[in-house]
């Protein structure tokens, strides 16, 4: 329902048109949810429901909100559980929106904040990390802080540098993607946040960027690579799985759906999990390579997770990091507003407690490039 500012009044004709056209086509609704960016007033309730041939209580305010989590306890304020269940003819109990309702306390007024940079390839295209995003802000929830999310383009930092670009960040992280564009202003990160002990956690072809990076940085590896990007490279690191070696049209054919892992005694990953087995959902088709297992374990790099049969390396940590690690798998998918997964618990309690490390320094604000 549209706003006209200089009229100061909201306009019922687009829905009483629109309920009109659907009566025509023989559907007669039994709620209307007007959506609008303030509440509907009585008056204007009546009015809709009057043209409409609804019930007043029916009309419904559909009310833009700062999150999308304050959506429950808008609807219920209007009613709308309640006309649901009688036009249903059913009964239930009163909901329990207590814990919506902490939610939304800590979204809107968190005890601290923190600044996390993205660095990704596709970070133009605001929809295409929605559920990393999300997970971020899970992760703030249940550490009770403000998670400021910087986007940053890989292939910027290729151009400018990483200091410049991440030297306010509590946190980086570098999310999964395909293709070798922007893959050396994701290293370029990567080695910042390694060098300056800034937490870190790389997802799909984040964790395998950082094994090139370790390859090249700390191994001496210089040419190291993915096989994805360079098949000449001397040293691929992370190369085809054994199972995608045969298949020439590729397609939906990759390692897809939920694998489990199996977590190494006393690394970060376990006590992050707080056990042993866990089960995570994958989607790539290239690997650590485990020709270099005991080359990266004896310069510091710990295999914390790995398949049941031990054959395919899950996770990533570094000793004497204060938080580094890399997933092969997508913990993203699995996260949710009022049960954060833990490894996004974990990153953002660790950016915090960096953010407290660093002496303070003036914060900017959001960035998106």
């Amino acid at each position: 329902m549209p706003y006209i500012t200089g009229g100061g009044e909201l306009k019922t004709k687009p829905t009483q048109h629109s309920v009109k056209e659907l009566t025509g086509l023989g559907i007669q609704p039994d709620i209307l949810l007007c959506r609008t960016d303030r509440f509907l007033d009585k008056k204007i309730k009546t009015k809709i429901a009057h043209f409409c041939n609804v019930a007043e209580n029916a009309v419904i305010t559909a009310k833009d909100v700062e999150w999308i989590y304050e959506v429950p306890l808008v609807f219920h304020e209007e009613g709308l559980d309640e006309r649901v269940v009688e036009k249903l003819n059913i009964w239930t109990g009163a909901p329990h929106l207590e814990n919506w309702q902490r939610v939304v306390q800590v979204l809107k007024d968190p005890k601290d904040s923190v600044r996390v940079a993205v660095v990704g390839k596709y970070m133009s295209l605001k929809e295409s990390y929605k559920s990393l995003l999300e997970a971020l802000v899970h992760g703030g929830i249940a550490n009770e802080v403000r998670v400021e999310i910087d986007c940053l383009e890989a292939e910027k930092i290729e151009q400018e540098g990483a200091e410049p670009l991440l030297k306010q960040a509590d946190g980086i992280l570098i999310p999964g993607g395909f293709g070798d564009r922007g893959s050396e202003g994701k290293i370029a990160a990567i080695r910042y946040a390694r060098e300056n002990k800034i937490p870190f956690f790389g997802i799909c072809l984040g964790m395998q960027m950082a094994v090139v990076e370790f390859a090249r940085n700390v191994c001496g590896l210089h040419d190291a690579n993915s096989s994805e990007f360079d098949l000449q490279t001397p040293h691929p690191v992370i190369h085809l799985m054994a199972e995608q070696k045969a298949i020439d049209n590729k397609g939906g054919t990759m390692r897809l759906g939920n694998y489990p892992c199996v977590l190494q005694n006393e690394t970060l990953a376990a006590k992050l999990y707080g056990r042993e087995n866990i089960f995570e959902r994958h989607r790539h088709r290239y690997e650590f390579n485990n020709g270099y297992r005991a080359e990266f374990g004896v310069k510091g790099m710990v295999l914390s997770g790995l398949s049941p049969d031990s054959n395919l390396v899950e996770i990533v940590e570094l000793r004497g990091h204060p938080w580094f690690l890399g997933c092969q798998f997508h913990p993203e998918f699995k996260s949710r507003p009022m049960a954060s997964h833990p490894l996004f618990r974990g990153f953002i309690e660790a950016a915090l407690v960096n953010r407290k490390a660093v002496p303070e320094t003036p914060r900017m604000k959001i960035v998106r490039t």
